[in-house]
């Protein structure tokens, strides 16, 4: 099975070379365990063996995400600049088609039809990240998240050998019974949960699935440092 970089050297060993290529990848965590730095290694690596990028960014502006892969020492910005790498503004575009009541805000902007995302994804597109799935969950009812995930993927499935990230925050994860598990090739859990040796709050990585995989079901521990995720 061919496989395509994590972008994190430690990982790629500890998942016989990386993620699986052409397949569907969900990332899952809390606010904090570094979803998003994830992301941006993947992109990172997937610009410099020249492929063609998206990401579709549902909670950041575009040049929030680009500081932040510069602070990291993982420069997105060249690629965004030379169209290497897209951003589509999904987040912008949502924000701006919220109306205001005089209650606040209504959620009427902030719906729409999972399978609608691969509309973002350009035929040619070796790499999309969806970043956050997760907000578009949260009024769907469990039987129609299923079935609009299950269309999302096999729409991209169709689209020759690109390989998707979803990340979901795990709020929208235990509303949809971590379904999305199911559909996957590829799953990888974050957490953030106290060392019981040191006690010492750590964050982890648990790899519960990875398809024509050998696997450990013990938990790596990794950390954010400048030059971004270490393995240890």
């Amino acid at each position: 099975m061919k496989r395509i970089s994590s972008g994190i050297p430690e990982l790629d060993t500890r998942i016989g070379g990386g993620y699986l290529a052409g397949r569907v990848l969900l990332i899952t965590g809390d606010t904090g365990t570094g979803k998003t730095t994830f992301t941006i290694h993947f992109l990172h690596r997937a610009c410099l063996d020249g492929k063609k990028c998206v990401l579709v960014a549902t909670e950041e502006l575009p040049e929030d995400i680009l500081d932040l892969s510069e602070m990291l020492g993982l420069g997105l910005t060249k690629y965004y600049e030379n169209g290497q790498l897209a951003i589509e503004r999904s987040f912008q575009n949502r924000s701006e088609k919220v109306q205001t009541s005089k209650f606040g805000f209504t959620p009427e902007g902030l719906e729409i039809e999972l399978p609608t995302l691969s509309d973002y994804v350009p035929e040619g597109t070796d790499v999309v990240v969806i970043d956050n799935i997760g907000v578009f969950t949260l009024r769907l009812s469990i039987q129609d998240f299923r079935d609009q995930f299950d269309a999302l993927n096999f729409i991209l499935s169709t689209r020759g050998d690109c390989t998707a990230m979803f990340v979901m925050d795990d709020t929208a994860c235990k509303m949809t019974h971590n379904l999305a598990e199911y559909s996957v090739s590829g799953s990888l859990r974050l957490m953030v949960d106290e060392n019981p040796y040191t006690g010492n709050i750590e964050r982890y990585i648990r790899i519960p699935k990875m398809r024509r995989t050998c696997l450990s079901l013990n938990p790596i521990r990794f950390e954010i440092t400048s030059s971004g995720i270490k393995l240890l």
